[in-house]
Formats: structure tokens, C-alpha cells, sequence
């Protein structure tokens, strides 16, 4: 008679299982249950609201900055190369967006995608030196694209405003006007969550893996028929277009663009979102921006919290944390280079698997 088999444990039989989004049902209901939650989140039930607009502010803030900082993952965690000036063309989205509103009165609906197209040829334009170096040289070169756009941010008064900045319209869809934090929360939560679902299917793919091929070991990637040149260019465009997208929402968000607001600081923010979030890894990108995002915002509150006690009359203690809440950001990427140079996705990873064997995790 013939017995039954029993599945145990998990094993993958085609390369599509071993590279699905979603490894298992309960993963995928788990992301569906999220997505409710942030969509039930700016709701106002009976005057009642779930979540306050202080909430809401940091939800649409970790929004714009997760999409921006995604691309720059693809550019250092998936294809191994160096970006010190992810601000600017984050900023060049920005502008684009509002310029191309404000002088050809395009509708915000279509200026967001066409601002990050006009990103995507400028980071193309800035990648073609990434075909021929790399390294400590290709960081001096996108150090250089940093200064050079943001020169130019300050200069072009026909495309920036100059010095006194520019005026974003308002999201609108079809005549139909966002208005409000909790309207433009929708809008935020939709677009970070096409483009993370983009971002996941590029990877899946044989560009994707072409592109990690690069970072993996370049020498075999070429001698397999990996176009070196093509890839390396082919990422600062990508990491471009997600960096317009996430500036364009920015600039709508705030409805004014300045040109102060993307300088260099803010680069070694995103690299710090992608550091600490896990290079190569899709949900590391937003672990890293939700990190980095309350951080300054828990610092505050621990401060907050020790001037209201006894230790709030010392001078130099709260001197001190305020010190420390701005070096709070750059003490945290040392921290995670040498204690957990994975990154949160990598610790969220051995926190699933303990729970999955437990009680016999070891």
C-alpha cells in the first residue's frame, strides 16, 4: 500500500519558487495585513482618529525617503557600486516635478513620472564614468555630481528659482485636489508600494541578476556575457528614477523646493538608511529609512523626558544629549558596521528563523 508523504521543512523545486516575492502564504498575508493597516491609519472614526497628524507627518516623511533610498540600494547593495550624491538627483526630481507644472502646467499626476524620467537621464549622463572605475574613484566622481547639481540647483533660476527656491502645486488627480496630510498619505503609501513591488520583479529578473552578478565577482559576471559597462550605467539610471520619484513627492508634499535641502549631509543619510537597513535587501532599504527617520525623533523624546526630572536642572547633561541627538545618526552607522554590518533585515531574518524552529532553534 502506498504511504502518504509528509512535506517537511522548506525546500524550493524551480528557480521561479526560489525567487518568488513572497516565500511563503503566511509572509504574503502578513505584507496584506500591513498595507490595511497603513491604509486604516489616517482614518477619523467618530472624531477619533487612529493615528495623530504627528504620525502622519512621519509616515509620509519615511514614505518619500524609503523610495529614494530603495534606489540607492539597487546602485550599492544589488550592484556593488559607490554613491556619494543620491541628494541631488533626489533634489532634481524635486524641481523637475514642480518646473515642469509650473512652466508647461503639466498635471502633478504626470509631472511626478516625467520629473523621474528626467532624473534617469541625468543619473545615466553621471554613470558613464561608473563603466570604466570604481571605488574610491567612483566616489569622488559622485561626490563631484553632488557639488556640480547642487551649483547648479542654485543657479538656475529658470529651473530652480534660484536662491529663493521654487513653489510646488498641490497633488491633484484628474482635477480632483489632495489636500491635507491624511489625502496625501494615500498617495505616498501607493507609490512606495508600486515601487517596492517594481524593485522586488526587477531583482527577479535577468537584469537583476546581472546586476548582482557585477557585485558578486565582475571578472566572471564578463567572462559570462554580463556587459560590465551596461549594467554599471544601467544602475545609477534606476537609482536615479527611484530617487526622482521619491523627490517629487517630496517637493509636492511641502509644496516649496530649496536648494539647501539637498546638500551633501542628506547623501550620507541615504547611505546610512541603506547601511543600516541591509545592503541588498529590498525590505532593508525600509528598515533603514524608519530607523533613521525616528531616531532624532526618540532622541527628542529622551531629552524632552530628562528635562522634566531632577537631572534637567544639569546644565552639561542636557547639553550633552543635545549633542548627542545630532551625532546620534553617525554613532548608529559606525554601531551597525562593526556590531551587525547586515543590517536590519539580516537580524529580522534570524528573529523569523528562531521563531520557526523554536523550541529547537538551536
Amino acid at each position: 500500500m502506498a504511504q502518504a508523504l509528509t512535506r517537511c521543512g522548506d525546500f524550493k523545486t524551480s528557480y521561479r519558487a526560489d525567487t518568488t516575492i513572497f516565500p511563503s502564504a503566511r509572509s504574503r498575508a502578513f505584507a496584506l495585513v500591513g498595507v490595511a493597516l497603513l491604509i486604516a491609519a489616517p482614518l477619523q472614526i467618530g472624531g477619533f482618529s487612529v493615528l495623530s497628524d504627528y504620525w502622519i507627518t512621519l509616515l509620509i516623511q519615511i514614505g518619500y525617503l524609503a523610495i529614494a533610498a530603495l534606489g540607492l540600494n539597487v546602485l550599492v547593495g544589488f550592484t556593488g557600486q559607490i554613491s556619494l550624491g543620491h541628494s541631488a538627483f533626489f533634489g532634481f526630481g524635486a524641481f523637475a516635478s514642480a518646473y515642469l507644472n509650473n512652466t508647461y502646467g503639466v498635471p502633478v499626476f504626470f509631472s511626478i513620472p516625467l520629473a523621474a524620467l528626467w532624473t534617469t537621464a541625468v543619473g545615466l549622463i553621471v554613470g558613464i564614468p561608473a563603466g570604466r572605475i570604481k571605488g574610491l574613484y567612483l566616489a569622488i566622481a559622485t561626490l563631484a555630481s553632488q557639488f556640480i547639481l547642487q551649483d547648479f540647483f542654485a543657479r538656475a533660476d529658470w529651473f530652480t528659482g534660484g536662491s529663493s527656491g521654487s513653489l510646488a502645486a498641490p497633488f491633484a488627480v484628474f482635477g480632483y485636489q489632495i489636500s491635507g496630510d491624511r489625502q496625501y498619505f494615500y498617495v505616498v503609501l501607493a507609490y512606495l508600494v508600486v515601487m517596492y513591488l517594481l524593485a522586488a520583479n526587477l531583482m527577479r529578473s535577468r537584469d537583476g541578476r546581472a546586476l548582482v552578478a557585477v557585485r558578486d565577482h565582475y571578472l566572471s559576471a564578463e567572462v559570462m556575457g554580463v556587459n560590465l559597462t551596461k549594467y554599471r550605467v544601467l544602475s545609477f539610471g534606476i537609482s536615479s528614477f527611484f530617487a526622482g520619484i521619491g523627490g517629487a513627492l517630496y517637493a509636492h508634499y511641502l509644496q516649496y523646493v530649496s536648494v539647501e535641502a539637498f546638500d551633501i549631509l542628506l547623501s550620507i543619510q541615504f547611505l546610512g538608511m541603506v547601511i543600516i537597513g541591509g545592503l541588498g535587501s529590498i525590505m532593508g532599504s525600509l528598515l533603514g529609512t524608519i530607523f533613521m527617520v525616528l531616531l532624532p525623533e526618540a532622541m527628542s523624546w529622551a531629552v524632552n523626558i530628562l528635562r522634566a526630572t531632577d537631572w534637567g536642572n544639569v546644565p552639561s547633561i542636557v547639553n550633552g544629549l543635545a549633542f548627542l541627538k545630532q551625532a546620534a545618526i553617525g554613532l548608529a552607522i559606525v554601531l551597525f558596521l562593526i556590531f551587525e554590518p547586515d543590517g536590519l533585515a539580516h537580524r529580522w531574518r534570524q528573529i523569523k528563523a528562531y521563531w520557526k524552529l523554536y523550541p529547537f532553534s538551536y
